[in-house]
């Protein structure tokens, strides 16, 4: 017999749990427009069926300005008051002990955009969109290969949640790729003048600058200070949000040599038939129409996270969060916005929370952000594991150590 389905106006809410103000807000409110589009694009196809039901998504967002005090007083109303059914965060200092034990206690399935959260004490935490920092090693793997005459490197970072398991990640990948670092720098997440730091930088005349996870602002002004100085070599960074206001501060050429790891979803090899994402053009171009100029990053990243727990959601006919996150993780794979990938990660987060696959990197080409390949971060993985887990030790960010820092009260 069909399943019938019965038409009602039940309301499914979602938290979204994320900086929405200060220097981290690239990395969030992008994201929750991206969330609105998906939340209007699901409604507008009648909403998320659970069994015979129908639900109407609504997106309900708390500001945390990436203060841990603040994230928690966020989840508590989310969960409590308004009876979200997920919460999707972008974590880090967001996602501290206390969060972290009332999530626990709620059984509430929870998204992160930084996997180096996950824990085996927070097994509903789960980063089905984004594997920060380690999809980082393809973009040194491709420059190895690609432009060979690049021998030193020397790097920055702020010093913080996003910065420091970056720097461990950027260690490993030039350690394997034999590029020898030569200089590098940790700074005050309340730094402003970057002119003494790139000069530091450029003493030593490295062949490649890399930014490390800097936030936008900060990727922005080492840019700029390196174009003033006359810099002729590649850059690297995690990101490079509005890149198009640096082409016009520097010039095609400088922006020529900036590697990176975010396309725009515009790009052509998009609609290669491995890409899960659904129609990520017209996604980037309803985008980019509704919400002009705050195209970043994270634009497409938590919607992504969004469609596949729908899609667990609708095959488990529940929204009970551990047979919800089973169906997920059903056979230990699952479907990455950039093609098929594996649950993953623990050998290096006690956890295989994180949904791991091929990820782009990226070039300015004429102007535009644009794919050259899409790496695997498993095949780098399984020949370099050994000098990733050396670093984050050295850096103390391995789960084991920072579980024993929270035991301390540290």
């Amino acid at each position: 017999m069909p399943r019938l389905t019965i038409d009602t106006k039940k309301e499914l809410k979602i938290g979204f749990l994320a900086p929405l103000s200060g220097k981290l807000k690239a990395w969030a409110e992008p994201g929750y427009h991206g969330c609105v589009i998906w939340k209007d694009r699901v409604n507008a196809n009648g909403g998320v069926r659970v069994g015979n039901w129908r639900y109407l998504v609504d997106i309900v967002a708390f500001d945390t300005e990436f203060k841990p005090e603040i994230a928690l007083k966020g989840a508590r109303k989310l969960v409590l008051e308004d009876g979200v059914r997920l919460l999707t965060m972008l974590g880090g200092n967001d996602f501290t002990r206390p969060v972290r034990d009332f999530v626990n206690q709620q059984r509430m399935l929870v998204t992160t955009l930084l996997p180096s959260d996950l824990s085996p004490d927070a097994p509903t935490l789960i980063a089905p969109s984004e594997v920060h920092p380690i999809y980082n090693v393809t973009g040194v793997d491709w420059l190895k290969r690609h432009q060979p005459q690049i021998k030193t490197v020397a790097m920055c970072a702020q010093d913080d949640a996003l910065g420091l398991p970056s720097i461990a990640t950027y260690r490993a990948a030039f350690e394997a790729a034999g590029i020898e670092l030569v200089a590098e720098h940790l700074f005050a997440a309340e730094t402003s003048d970057f002119s003494h730091i790139v000069e530091k930088l450029m003493e030593q005349s490295p062949d490649l600058l890399c930014w490390d996870t800097a936030y936008e602002p900060f990727v922005h002004a080492l840019t700029e200070e390196a174009f003033k100085r006359g810099f002729k070599g590649w850059l690297l960074s995690c990101t490079c949000d509005d890149y198009r206001e640096l082409v016009t501060k520097t010039s095609m050429e400088f922006m020529g040599r900036f590697v990176f790891q975010f396309p725009d979803f515009d790009d052509p090899k998009l609609n290669d038939p491995r890409v899960n994402f659904v129609e990520p053009n017209s996604f980037y171009n309803e985008f980019c129409s509704r919400f002009p100029g705050t195209w970043s990053a994270v634009s497409w990243e938590y919607a992504s996270s969004l469609e596949l727990w729908k899609s667990a959601v609708e095959r488990a006919c529940t929204f009970e969060p551990l047979t919800v996150l089973a169906m997920m993780k059903l056979g230990g794979e699952g479907k990455h916005a950039f093609g098929d990938a594996i649950w993953w990660g623990r050998e290096l987060f006690g956890i295989d929370n994180a949904l791991v696959g091929d990820w782009p990197v990226v070039t300015i080409q004429d102007g535009r952000a644009r794919i050259v390949e899409f790496g695997s971060i498993t095949k780098w993985w399984s020949a370099h594991s050994a000098l990733l887990i050396k670093h984050m030790r050295e850096l103390h960010l391995m789960w084991d150590q920072r579980e024993e820092l929270l035991a301390n009260g540290r």
